[in-house]
């Protein structure tokens, strides 16, 4: 079970810090600063992919029959897929900001 706790931290940690990068960039574009806010997306869009590989490489272990679902593992994607839509979230931030702005 270590090994799965371990997985689950890593993606739980990749997709948390994408997630506040999504959440910084929104706040950035409410404050005009669209270069950082671009930034913070793509730091986060970084952040993201690193637990996006972790996960990928627990899914190969699971259709090789190497691992057990557990509610860490359960709470680990649902962190990821709350990242991925906070993404989409913030992209729309961005646009209507700079909407606004014009």
């Amino acid at each position: 079970m270590e090994g799965l706790e371990q997985i689950a931290f890593q993606i739980i940690t990749a997709v948390g810090t994408a997630r506040s990068c999504y959440i910084e960039a929104i706040q950035e574009a409410k404050k005009g600063n669209f270069e950082k806010a671009e930034q913070m997306i793509k730091d986060g869009e970084e952040a993201f992919s690193g637990g996006h590989d972790v996960h990928l490489q627990l899914l190969t272990r699971e259709a090789n029959g190497e691992s057990a679902v557990s509610i860490l593992i359960i709470h680990a994607e649902d962190q990821l897929m709350s990242a991925e839509g906070f993404h989409t979230i913030a992209q729309e931030f961005i646009d209507l900001y700079k909407k606004l702005g014009k």
